[in-house]
């Protein structure tokens, strides 16, 4: 006992006296029986730190508590790097005392890294029944030694009943199951330590990780099958906007084979100058009910020369002025500052709100032709729900491939219903609509033939086989205040978006979130892009498509590499007129069945970044529901305002119009316009609504997931845990100037 004593005096002098009774932490899910070991795995991905909400730990020493909470004034961010330059970036590991418990200890419940090397030497001194130096543990087990221990499961066992609406666990039972486990323990069962190194409950999903390059054979299919997963996010956006342009079926060939060069070139700009994440840039959702209001507009209704080429470049000026003020945004480092305001509450309803925007297009389009659009959306769905656990030669082919594949089926099913008559109707022709609207027996068949018939494009015989895109193809870029007011809002919200997908991609592929430089980095990258679009004439703006979430955790390919040779071989298809104008010939109710699975899954995924909040939160639920509501609400009000579009604008497009003839008045009418329209459209209602409440209804930073979106202690990392996020060695000293005061 002496002995003992000598010893628990002697360790109290090497480390300091234990704190007081560390205050309850509240659960990460509202999971009663939670797994603990996913609880270190979860706090390791996003970032958590329990002192993000004062809720500070005993087992931290009170000298990093201090530096964390009272970083020195001058502490410098660089850009690329997101780190404290002071020390060179390295982070020194927190000093805590280890109390052995049943497989974990109390530094793995909290997140805290602790060397595995000192770790397995503590574990093989408790086989041979030497008491582990420097755990803090007397002779009695069950009492000095495990009192921290118990107090903290009962405060997790407490929490966890309160918090899922549930009595408690009783107190008296949870201490008696407790040193029952530690007696057990005492009695020789081996008591193992969970190093960072050795987490075999969360094994990789990925069969490539983000710097991994597997072989160029791999690679290629990767990248193939990767892009063929996003194909109705790609190509399907010209087959809606070319038409209600006005544009001809050639014009629509050349607008894809357009889109896929600049998506091919932005991927590859975006890798390796961007975030470095394995994202796709492309034409985005988000510009095109924007681009739909302009389209859609007074003046160019009654245009019957060049109608195609006037919107074009009406289009092309509002794009390059919204992208210069998001590349403004991002590289001058006001994207870092914004972040501290925007919050997964934020983000998810106004990803949702994108699209939910399309609800007038989408089902009232593919009913068109219930022939092929019913069958379509069932298969999609049949392959994505029902078939997405079936493998073949390990590839989850129905879940990747689910879009492709429904497309191929249902336009072969088409084509034979084309060849075989089921659309021919006495006395009309397939050249549709100019021979059938003058017929009065045919012009009731006439929407039914234009929807269904897969021989109605002629693009295939009009497209040359070899075309290279090149700038300005359809005339100089115009310019006008009312339709680049209205890009410079929507390229904002477009930033909100990325910035939700680079850290749910993040989190997905088991990497820290990126810091606010690194978002700021990829948000000036995104800018360039768009205005490489706006060059070129996709009639959108570029950006990272939030589908891509989705492909990469069906794909399980996290390879850079993999979406560079992808986007090098659209490169080369864009080159390939044909292509182009094989992808214009889909029909087009088949199109808007697709885009009704797209736009369904971008809801999805938007509402699903408030996994990163306290989602049983009434102060969430509020916020998000109203935000929604009034996503849906406050369009619809604006869009009363056209009372006679039905005479001029399909029934599918009268939401579009309503910037023209809104209930806002004043003595600009270019301002009218910018605002009717940007208060008809859906996504910017619900950032606005979002951002307004998100920071103006208290809320702990917890609940609101504030430590996972703007985390301070994610700018003290070890830089090998933002390595995937450098840029390349040669281009580092010229963003080297990029630095700014504060955090």
């Amino acid at each position: 006992m002496d002995g003992s004593r000598s010893t628990s005096e002697g360790l109290a002098g090497r480390h300091h006296k234990p704190g007081p009774r560390p205050p309850r932490i509240e659960p990460f899910l509202p999971n009663r029986d939670h797994n603990p070991r996913e609880l270190k795995s979860w706090a390791r991905r996003t970032g958590f730190s329990p002192s993000f909400s004062g809720e500070t730990a005993s087992v931290v020493s009170d000298r990093d508590a201090v530096v964390e909470h009272n970083p020195p004034a001058a502490a410098r961010l660089d850009l690329e790097k997101g780190i404290n330059r002071r020390g060179n970036g390295s982070s020194k590991k927190t000093e805590i005392e280890t109390v052995p418990c049943r497989g974990r200890t109390i530094a793995d419940s909290f997140g805290i890294e602790i060397d595995p090397v000192a770790a397995r030497a503590e574990k093989e001194k408790s086989k041979v029944g030497i008491e582990p130096t420097g755990a803090g543990l007397k002779d009695e087990r069950g009492n000095a030694g495990h009192e921290p221990l118990l107090r903290a499961k009962r405060d997790v066992l407490e929490v966890n009943g309160n918090r899922n609406g549930t009595a408690p666990v009783s107190l008296e039972k949870a201490d008696l199951d407790l040193r029952k486990e530690s007696e057990k323990d005492e009695r020789g069962v081996e008591i193992g330590f969970i190093s960072d190194d050795q987490e075999p409950d969360v094994p990789s999903r990925f069969r490539s990780g983000v710097t991994e390059n597997p072989g160029f054979a791999p690679l290629f299919f990767y990248g193939i099958q990767h892009y063929l997963s996003l194909a109705g996010s790609l190509v399907f956006i010209p087959l809606i906007m070319v038409p209600a342009m006005g544009g001809t079926d050639e014009e629509t060939a050349t607008v894809i084979s357009t889109l896929l060069l600049v998506s091919g070139v932005t991927t590859i700009m975006h890798s390796y100058f961007g975030s470095r994440l394995p994202l796709v840039q492309g034409s985005s959702f988000i510009y095109l009910a924007p681009a739909l209001v302009i389209i859609n507009s007074e003046e160019f209704r009654n245009l019957s020369v060049n109608k195609f080429k006037h919107i074009m470049r009406e289009l092309q000026g509002a794009i390059i002025v919204g992208s210069i003020f998001q590349t403004i945004l991002g590289y001058s480092g006001i994207m870092s500052l914004l972040l501290r305001l925007i919050n997964p509450v934020v983000v998810a309803p106004t990803v949702a709100a994108v699209g939910l925007a399309y609800f007038s297009y989408g089902f009232p389009q593919a009913g068109n032709c219930v022939q092929i659009s019913i069958p379509l959306i069932l298969l999609v769905l049949f392959f994505t729900l029902y078939l997405q656990k079936l493998s073949l030669l390990g590839n989850r082919l129905f879940l990747i491939y689910a879009v492709p594949l429904s497309v191929i089926i249902v336009w072969a099913y088409s084509f034979f219903l084309t060849a075989g008559g089921a659309y021919n109707y006495k006395d009309c022709s397939s050249n549709v609509p100019s021979s059938n609207i003058l017929s009065d027996g045919c012009r009731e068949h006439a929407t039914i033939m234009k929807h269904c018939r897969t021989d109605v494009s002629n693009a295939w015989r009009t497209a040359a086989w070899v075309r290279v895109p090149y700038p300005f193809q359809w005339g100089p870029p115009s310019f006008h205040f009312k339709t680049s007011f209205i890009m410079v809002i929507v390229s904002l919200v477009a930033s909100v978006e990325s910035v939700g997908s680079y850290h749910a991609t993040s989190l997905l592929i088991d990497l820290k979130p990126p810091t606010p430089g690194i978002v700021s980095r990829a948000i000036g990258m995104e800018g360039l892009a768009s205005i490489l679009a706006g060059i070129w004439g996709t009639g959108t703006g570029s950006t990272t498509l939030t589908e891509n979430i989705h492909t990469l955790d069906a794909t399980r390919v996290a390879s850079r590499k993999a979406l560079q040779l992808g986007a090098l071989l659209l490169i080369l298809f864009s080159f390939v007129g044909k292509i182009g104008a094989l992808l214009a010939s889909i029909p087009l109710a088949l199109a808007a069945s697709v885009l009704c699975f797209t736009w369904a899954l971008t809801v999805a995924i938007g509402i699903s970044t408030l996994q990163y909040t306290q989602t049983a939160s009434s102060r969430n639920i509020i916020i998000v529901g109203f935000t929604l509501f009034l996503s849906l609400s406050i369009p619809a009000y604006f869009q009363h305002y056209e009372p006679n579009s039905s005479l001029i604008l399909p029934s599918y497009l009268v939401p579009y119009g309503a910037a023209s003839n809104g209930p806002i008045r004043t003595s600009s009418q270019g301002l009218n316009f910018a605002l009717n329209a940007l208060l008809s459209l859906n996504m910017v209602v619900a950032f606005l609504v979002a951002f307004i409440l998100d920071n103006t209804v208290p809320g702990s930073k917890q609940e609101r997931g504030v430590y996972i979106w703007s985390d301070k202690s994610t700018l003290d990392l070890d830089p090998s845990a933002i390595e995937p996020y450098s840029l390349p060695a040669k281009v580092r000293p010229f963003v080297s100037w990029a630095k700014w005061v504060g955090s």
